[in-house]
């Protein structure tokens, strides 16, 4: 997928103040009781997601993020398509006092390369 260079340029801007996580360690520490949350579009989060995890949208993540998960020491591992829009969500949660946050490297399609257990 193509993305524009000043997108890459601001991911890479962010991404040295995110913790990042391998879909290996994602599963473990969700499996630890970390929450796994997809950001996607509601179209791609219909279409399958990541075991156990739950949605959040990126658009409303800020808005509702503090009713879904009020304690801001919580383990968060938030997941994208490719880890390019969690990362940015990642940092926001960071920004609103959440200390525990982390973006999946490589997303939705790292998820599935590895064939990781999915569900519809």
């Amino acid at each position: 997928m193509y993305h524009a260079p000043g997108f890459l340029a601001l991911i890479e801007a962010k991404r040295a103040q995110v913790k990042e996580v391998s879909v290996a360690q994602a599963r473990d520490r969700a499996a630890a009781g970390a929450r796994l949350i997809d950001i996607r579009e509601q179209s791609e989060w219909a279409a399958g997601r990541a075991q156990g995890a739950e949605y959040l949208g990126k658009g409303v993540i800020e808005r509702d993020i503090e009713a879904r998960v009020p304690d801001k020491n919580t383990e968060i591992i938030l997941y994208c398509g490719g880890g390019f829009r969690s990362v940015l969500a990642a940092d926001a949660l960071q920004q609103m006092g959440y200390t525990n946050v982390s973006s999946m490297a490589g997303g939705w399609r790292e998820w599935n390369a590895l064939g990781a257990p999915t569900e519809a």
